[in-house]
């Protein structure tokens, strides 16, 4: 059994990654797994419970396990249809539609998309690394490595900021010019810079530059100013989302990833990815606009 290592999973301590994972088999076994060699991690035996892992790791676990009856751990491949923006022997963007959740969780049922890259991944002879998320309702760019040197590269440079990421959004109520949001989020430094793009009567439409990466980043920001991003069912406004809804037809949040750029982990150029606006949130724009 071979187990992925990104941002979202990576918990610093090969124990605890191994007890969120293996959430079906006893503590006492997990520590034997590692007293008898049986844990390996990017092709090493690793016997420590406290070695940090890293995004881009890989952790194979060299025993049958199916004696517990509820497994949790295994992304079996299933076949899905990926819009893939960019690809090479380092990495693949895909254009990530909205709906959908980037891997299982303890809320998520039924195929995610680390299903469907396990799928592709497959077929040709490589294993995904997720190195950075968008939220199930998000739409847009995502970047995935191929190997493991790529995806510890590429985790560094979203860890450190360097990479640009555009966000196109809709958010309640009347906002002008540009503007800055420094507000911490969860005791960790965040920033995101926002221009105005075009207004309408009840929202405006923005372009947002993350220079940070927290978690509903820019949901949190634009809730925190008073301006939610529209349809967001959790920091949003219901009076807001149940009008765009009927009047408009949006049924999601209105946020998309639509540009990343970056310096290629292998190559010495720098790479611009996009996505464009996907149908839906156009449709409503239009509508809007007339």
């Amino acid at each position: 059994m071979e187990l992925s290592v990104d941002r979202d999973n990576a918990y610093g301590r090969l124990d605890k990654f191994l007890r969120k994972q293996l959430k079906s088999v006893p503590l006492s076994e997990i520590y034997k797994l590692l007293r008898t060699g049986k844990i390996v991690v990017n092709g090493k035996i690793i016997r420590d419970p406290a070695y940090e892992l890293e995004p881009g790791d890989s952790v194979r676990i060299d025993d049958d396990l199916s004696r517990y009856s509820r497994q949790t751990v295994s992304v079996r491949p299933v076949p899905l249809k990926l819009d893939i923006i960019y690809e090479d022997e380092d990495m693949l963007a895909l254009n990530k539609k909205a709906g959908i959740a980037l891997h299982p969780g303890d809320k998520t049922r039924g195929t995610t998309l680390i299903h469907g890259l396990m799928f592709y991944g497959r077929q040709k002879g490589f294993t995904p690394h997720l190195v950075h998320r968008l939220d199930r309702d998000t739409s847009g760019v995502l970047l995935v490595a191929k190997n493991n040197r790529s995806a510890r590269i590429l985790s560094h440079m979203f860890r450190e900021r360097l990479l640009d990421k555009e966000y196109i959004a809709l958010v309640a109520g009347r906002l002008h010019g540009h503007g800055r949001i420094e507000l911490p989020i969860d005791g960790q430094e965040a920033v995101s810079e926002y221009e105005v793009l075009e207004k309408f009567e009840q929202a405006t439409l923005v372009r947002v530059i993350l220079h940070t990466g927290r978690t509903h980043q820019i949901r949190r920001h634009f809730a925190a100013l008073g301006n939610p991003v529209v349809g967001d069912t959790i920091y949003g406004n219901r009076n807001v989302n149940h009008q765009f809804r009927e009047a408009y037809g949006l049924r999601r949040q209105f946020l998309h990833c639509i540009r990343i750029s970056f310096m290629h982990p292998s190559k010495p150029e720098r790479i611009t990815l996009k996505a464009p606006l996907p149908k839906d949130l156009e449709e409503v724009l239009e509508r809007l606009r007339t």
